[in-house]
Parts: C-alpha cells; sequence; structure tokens
C-alpha cells in the first residue's frame, strides 16, 4: 500500500483529525459520513465492517448508528485513536478495533450485513484484489469511494507524502466487473480540492462549499468531481 509507513506514523495518528477534518475540513467530514450513512442506513443492529478504518470516524458513527461494527486497520497508532474516540463517546461495546491485511481479511465469506472502505482506493497498489475480499466477506452491500483523473486532485497529486492513484470511469467500471459487483448507487461532489477547504477557516470555507454544491448540480458536475462514492451489491 503507498505510503505505509507514514500512514503508520504516531505523529501522524495523532494528528490526523484535527489536520484533516477541522476548520474547513469539516465539510469534508460531514459529506463523507452522509454519503455512508445514504447508502448503508438505516444500520441499527447490522453486522458491519469497516476496512481502513483509521481514526474511527465511520466506525464510532456506525456505533452511534445502532451498528455492531468491526474496524479494521494496518496501523496500531490509528486504531489507538479509534478506540479512545469510542471511549469518549460510550460506544465501545458497539465496536472492535483490529489490525488486520485488507488483501486477507479474517473473516468467513458472507459473515457482514455490509462491508465499506473510505480514502482506501487510492492508496491500493492491488485494489482488485481488495474489492475482490470486501466483497467476499460481505452478504451483499459494498460501499467505496475514489478519487477522480481529470478532476483538480491532479494539479497537488504529487504532492502528497503517500502518493494518490486516480481513477477514471472506465477504471471503476473495469475494477467492479473484475470484482463481481454490480453497481447500485453513485454521487459525485468536491470540485475544489480538498486541500483548499483543509486551509482555511470554517467560516470562510462556508461560502466556498455552497459554490462548490452549485457547481456539482451542473452539467459539468459529475465530470469535475474530485470524489466518486459507488454503492455496489453483490
Amino acid at each position: 500500500m503507498k505510503g505505509k509507513e507514514w500512514y503508520q506514523a504516531d505523529d501522524v495518528a495523532e494528528e490526523y483529525d484535527d489536520k484533516r477534518f477541522s476548520e474547513g475540513g469539516a465539510f469534508i467530514d460531514r459529506r463523507e459520513k452522509e454519503a455512508v450513512l445514504s447508502a448503508l442506513g438505516p444500520v441499527e443492529g447490522e453486522r458491519i465492517l469497516e476496512v481502513a478504518c483509521g481514526t474511527g470516524r465511520f466506525t464510532v458513527m456506525m456505533a452511534q448508528q445502532g451498528a455492531d461494527i468491526i474496524g479494521l486497520d494496518i496501523s496500531p497508532a490509528m486504531l489507538s485513536q479509534g478506540r479512545q474516540k469510542a471511549k469518549e463517546v460510550g460506544v465501545d461495546d458497539h465496536v472492535e478495533f483490529m489490525r488486520g491485511d485488507a488483501a486477507r481479511l479474517p473473516f468467513p465469506d458472507d459473515h457482514f450485513d455490509a462491508v465499506f472502505a473510505m480514502r482506501f482506493f487510492h492508496l491500493a497498489d492491488r485494489p482488485v484484489t481488495f474489492l475482490r475480499e470486501l466483497r467476499r466477506v460481505s452478504k451483499g452491500e459494498v460501499f467505496f469511494d475514489t478519487f477522480n483523473l481529470g478532476s483538480t486532485r491532479v494539479i497537488y497529486n504529487w504532492l502528497l507524502p503517500m502518493g494518490s492513484r486516480l481513477y477514471s470511469r472506465r477504471d471503476v467500471e473495469s475494477l467492479l466487473a473484475d470484482s463481481e459487483l454490480e453497481l447500485r448507487s453513485e454521487s459525485h461532489d468536491f470540485i475544489l480540492p480538498y486541500g483548499l477547504y483543509r486551509q482555511l477557516p470554517r467560516e470562510v470555507a462556508r461560502p466556498l462549499r455552497r459554490l462548490d454544491t452549485g457547481l456539482g448540480k451542473s452539467t459539468v458536475g459529475d465530470r469535475l468531481a474530485s470524489v466518486s462514492y459507488w454503492h455496489t451489491t453483490k
């Protein structure tokens, strides 16, 4: 996986949420959580797996919605942040955080009602292998996102410390076909780059987000969007 050593560093885990999802980054956090809940909710009583759960942003959210969820990640430092977060909001009895490899998930076939992975496939060096594993352990639903070729992310992609794989629509369609998954629904967002939001105070980022949302609803919105959310099923 790209940037594996960087991702597992203690200091990266400790600063991860603050650097990316505070101030203007809160609009990114909100939209990503809406995308997950819109696709997979309601989740009360559902058994769910999050692959590459990081600091547990989505894992904890799903537990708060009543899911019994496992968050799997390769980074002990990230998992530690997730456990602390779950304990602070009182859902640690609904969450289990595990260290593991997304290419060899330690679960039997059809074990979960749904499986999802956010902010993962841009780092995946073997995306088909990973997606097949997500499909294998899910009874039906698989949800994931991609960063898109031809979007504003191309402008600064080379600056990122861990690199980033960008996908065309044809790439995603090929990935789904090779993984034997059917596309159930899709949505696309963020014409303006993530990096811009993270550098701005919330009140400055707010009108930009309104502008971005408006552009996204135009005829070129889907084509220029930097992020796509894919809701698939077996």
